[in-house]
Order: C-alpha cells, then sequence, then structure tokens
C-alpha cells in the first residue's frame, strides 16, 4: 500500500515541487494546507483540507513547511493525529524545537534546517572538522546568502553548521555564537563561531563554512540551484519515517549516516 502523504505548505513555492516529488515516488498525496486567509488554488489539482487536523487524519505522514510561527499548533495537532510529521520550517525558536521534541516522545518526527542530501554529507563534515581543528587555532565562520523573500537570519541549515563545529567541540552553539557584528567590536572571543547572514536577487541557498588559522584557511561550501533538491530529500524523509517508532529523527537516520 502506498504511504499516503499530506504537504502543509502546499500552496508555496516548496509546495508545488513537493506534489510533483511525492507523485514521481509513487506516494499517495492525499492533499494539503496553504497558509490561513490565503486563496491560491493547491497545485496538481491536489485537495485543500480545512486545517492540519484533517490532513493529518487523511495521511501516513504529513511534510510541513510552513511558517515558524504555526510550529507549537503543528505540533500538539500531529501528537492528537499519532500521524508522522516531516518538519522543514525554519526559524524556529528554542520553545518551538522542545515542543517539537515533546512531541517526538509520541509520534515519530524528522526535523531537519536541511533536507538535501548534499548539505547533511557537509554538515557531517563540519562536525568532524569542528573536532580536528583546534578551536584554539581555527576561528570558525560560516557564510550564507538567500533570496530577498526570505525572512529568517540566520538560514537554518547555517546554524545546523554551527551546530555540527559547536558538536565537534564539545561546547553549546548558544555560548559561542556571534552573529552580526556592527560597530566597535572588540577582538574576536577564541572559539566563537560567527555567523554572516547576505540577502538579494533569488538565491536558492549558498553556505559556507572557514575555518581561519595564522597558517591556513580551509572553506566547506554548498551551493543550491533548485529547490528540488530539499523536496527530494523531504518526500525520502517522509516515506522513510511513516511506521516508525515515536522519536526525533534526523537527515543523518533518513540517509543511514547517524
Amino acid at each position: 500500500m502506498a504511504t499516503r502523504i499530506g504537504i502543509a505548505g502546499v500552496t508555496g513555492r516548496m509546495g508545488h515541487l513537493l506534489v510533483e516529488e511525492a507523485r514521481a515516488a509513487g506516494a499517495e498525496l492525499v492533499g494539503g494546507i496553504g497558509r490561513a486567509g490565503s486563496t491560491k488554488p493547491a497545485p496538481g489539482n491536489a485537495t485543500l483540507h480545512p486545517g492540519v487536523e484533517a490532513l493529518a487524519a487523511a495521511a501516513d505522514v504529513v511534510v510541513d513547511f510552513t511558517n515558524a510561527a504555526t510550529a507549537q499548533t503543528y505540533a500538539a495537532a500531529m501528537v492528537k493525529s499519532g500521524k508522522a510529521w516531516v518538519l522543514g520550517t525554519s526559524g524556529l525558536s528554542d520553545a518551538d524545537e522542545a515542543k517539537v521534541a515533546e512531541a517526538a516522545r509520541d509520534i515519530p518526527v524528522v526535523y531537519a534546517s536541511n533536507f538535501s542530501a548534499g548539505v547533511n554529507l557537509v554538515l557531517a563534515l563540519a562536525e568532524r572538522m569542528g573536532a580536528a581543528l583546534p578551536a584554539e587555532s581555527y576561528d570558525a565562520e560560516i557564510m550564507e546568502m538567500h533570496h530577498r523573500q526570505k525572512v529568517d537570519a540566520p538560514s537554518g541549515t547555517a546554524i545546523g553548521m554551527g551546530r555540527a563545529v559547536a558538536k565537534g567541540r564539545g561546547v553549546a552553539l548558544s555560548d559561542m555564537m556571534e552573529s552580526g557584528r556592527h560597530g566597535h567590536t572588540g577582538a574576536r572571543k577564541t572559539g566563537a563561531i560567527g555567523f554572516a547572514a547576505l540577502r538579494g536577487g533569488q538565491v536558492v541557498g549558498e553556505h559556507t563554512l572557514i575555518f581561519a588559522s595564522g597558517t591556513e584557511h580551509i572553506a566547506l561550501s554548498h551551493r543550491a540551484f533548485d529547490r528540488r533538491a530539499f523536496a527530494t530529500g523531504a518526500i525520502r524523509a517522509a516515506l522513510w519515517v511513516a511506521g516508525r517508532p515515536p522519536g526525533l529523527y534526523s537527515m543523518m537516520d533518513v540517509l543511514g549516516m547517524a
């Protein structure tokens, strides 16, 4: 029996691609939901449901690329439904992420800052580099650029890179993060993980992690040219997580790298 997939955010740019990828993967697309108050039609004649509760009831797994403001409401609805949840929304607060983790005690959740296979390989390398290159000698800086419409900064993927470096170094990113330097900031703090966010045009996503020492620079980069890479990965995650036991999973789990 084909996995039944519902898409939260179906009328958005990612929603269109998710519809195509779900059908291409042989899944049963049960429809989706758009932004509250939106009159946009669903792509590919997909059924529009009145809310996340109705969508979850019809699906085995809900793929969610919506807005950080919906995270806690959707977490509660998904727990009530007992269905799997693939969450790709960026810009979640600590409180939002705590609710996602709480939901994962009752349902299977795949939560990722980026669903591209290439990005997740980069994250794995970032953690290893963070462990191998001492913070006292190698300054870690992360630069990202996205389209002008993106509303959160740094990007979820950039934060994921920072968390990977921090994990490799055995520290918490929240203790070492430096973002948006401006004015007379003083000397760089040893061990800091710096972030720079650029916005302009229609850039899909570019991320570079730099380790800079007094003797060498090492750069690890990823460029996305098509959002389809994210949609392909999200549907792969949906097919993987359907029927799994409750837990908070990542794309590393989906890719067999955890």
